[in-house]
């Protein structure tokens, strides 16, 4: 783990910026580097949305077999796809979950906090033991940026909210926990902890954030039967690109480390 540490470090010696970053791999002790500091969370803060909606399904409050209609009010721009489809359009909650994860929809997303509310959702991030974890906007809302209002996290709660997907079914029941991880499994947006990943051997459930100046992403590695997380935040970027490779070369560090111990 030692070796792993050093390479990891000696990838950060050549990136400027802030790095929040939190690794737990099987059998190994953690590492953490300042893994409770609050940065932006851009698209990772849909990971506890997810998780919100999930938890509300568990309990019998939202049922993920309803269908939603898409109107033209509640399109929004940035990533996603169901802002250039049809208006009327009716979508379960569930594939709304999906369209969220997978391809980072932000008018999903937007759905999916009107269906709880920012307060409801905040109210569970906390029964999940999250402190930092904080919704206080909604995709896309300019207006509340410059008011200073943005969403937050921090390495070390989205690594716990990772476990939780792949541990904790007395939230989520184990239906929840399969459509959690089943979800992350179809991520599109592979370029970073995957992008040299050889999936062959490791699979790779993530899910990654950007803003300008913001890098993140987030992901569970398994390989025969060990599992692996991993957080990696970045921010104050000089060079966007230059973050995106070192957050490659860190999954393939940690990928290379899984399949030789």
């Amino acid at each position: 783990m030692e070796i792993l540490k050093k390479k990891i470090q000696e990838e950060l010696n050549t990136f400027h910026g802030r790095v929040g970053l939190a690794i737990e791999l099987a059998d190994t002790k953690p590492i953490y580097m300042n893994s409770q500091e609050v940065f932006q969370s851009a698209s990772l803060i849909k990971i506890p949305i997810l998780l919100s909606i999930l938890l509300a399904h568990h309990k019998g409050k939202i049922d993920i077999k309803q269908q939603v209609t898409i109107s033209n009010e509640n399109k929004v721009g940035g990533s996603g796809v169901l802002q250039a489809l049809s208006n009327g359009l009716s979508i379960s909650v569930k594939d709304l979950m999906t369209l969220m994860i997978i391809v980072s929809d932000n008018t999903a997303t937007n759905i999916l906090i009107d269906l709880l509310g920012i307060e409801g959702i905040n109210a569970t991030i906390q029964e999940m033991g999250l402190e930092q974890t904080k919704l206080n906007r909604k995709m896309m809302d300019f207006a509340a940026i410059n008011q200073g209002k943005d969403n937050q996290t921090t390495a070390e709660e989205m690594l716990h909210c990772l476990k939780l997907v792949n541990e904790c079914n007395k939230f989520f029941g184990i239906d929840g926990l399969i459509i959690a991880k089943d979800t992350l499994k179809l991520q599109q947006f592979r370029d970073k902890l995957p992008a040299l990943v050889d999936e062959d051997k490791i699979t790779v459930f993530n899910k990654t954030g950007e803003l300008s100046n913001v890098e993140h992403d987030c992901a569970i590695f398994e390989c025969q039967g060990r599992i692996g997380y991993v957080t990696v935040l970045m921010d104050r970027l000089h060079d966007q690109e230059n973050a995106k490779r070192t957050i490659r070369k860190i999954g393939k560090h940690i990928s290379d480390f899984f399949i030789r111990t």
